[in-house]
């Protein structure tokens, strides 16, 4: 399984049977427009312009936005309710994670999880071995928060998302940590930037790697 990082909070993971890609952006919000890319299926874990532009993926892919199973080409999503904000809604309304499933791995895409999980949760998601989780706060958990969601379900790597990039619109970014802070609470002092992930059932340990992602 390949992961790619378009940026924000937008992914794709590439299979030998299929692909998808996780909430492509519009160029309108953040400044920057997205790579082009085509996928098989497309996940939208809340419906914010930043997150939901399913339009800018090609292929005629399946659009999931709503909690639920699904499969197509070989990769099982189950999709999760959350709540973007610590008041289950009341501030921005629902989020969905994605739990995305192929090739002997499992990836967790939190989107704009606004709150730590709760042991039901947690037994609900069932182990994830790659979890692509918000660090920035304002508008999702911060860098503490994740770094207990982190702790609270164990992945064998972490690829953080949602954090201060000055490549976009200052407008949007001005308010979001940088990704040091989340790094400093796992003891990161480091890091080296990768092109695209590669993972398989081998590589899973039990100890958690961070896995720092340049953008395509």
């Amino acid at each position: 399984m390949d992961i790619a990082y378009f940026g924000h909070s937008s992914f794709k993971i590439t299979t030998k049977t299929g692909s998808l890609v996780c909430d492509p952006f519009d160029a309108k919000m953040l400044g920057k427009p997205m790579s082009k890319v085509e996928a098989d299926i497309v996940t939208i874990s809340h419906h914010h312009g930043d997150h939901n532009a399913a339009s800018q993926v090609g292929g005629d892919p399946l659009i999931i936005d709503l909690p639920g199973e699904y499969e197509r080409k070989g990769i099982r999503i189950t999709g999760f309710e959350s709540y973007h904000d610590k008041t289950k809604g009341e501030e921005r309304g629902k989020n969905t994670m994605y739990k995305i499933e192929s090739e002997g791995i499992s990836v967790l895409h939190c989107g704009d999880l606004g709150h730590t999980l709760s042991a039901e949760m947690i037994e609900m998601i069932d182990g994830v071995d790659v979890l692509l989780v918000p660090v920035g706060g304002v508008y999702t958990i911060d860098a503490d928060e994740a770094r207990q969601v982190v702790e609270k379900l164990e992945p064998s790597f972490v690829i953080p998302m949602h954090y201060r990039n000055n490549a976009y619109s200052a407008e949007m970014m001005e308010k979001l940590a940088p990704l040091e802070d989340f790094l400093g609470k796992l003891g990161v002092t480091t890091y080296e930037a990768v092109q695209r992930f590669t993972v398989v059932p081998t590589d899973l340990e039990e100890q958690t790697k961070v896995v720092v992602l340049s953008q395509q």
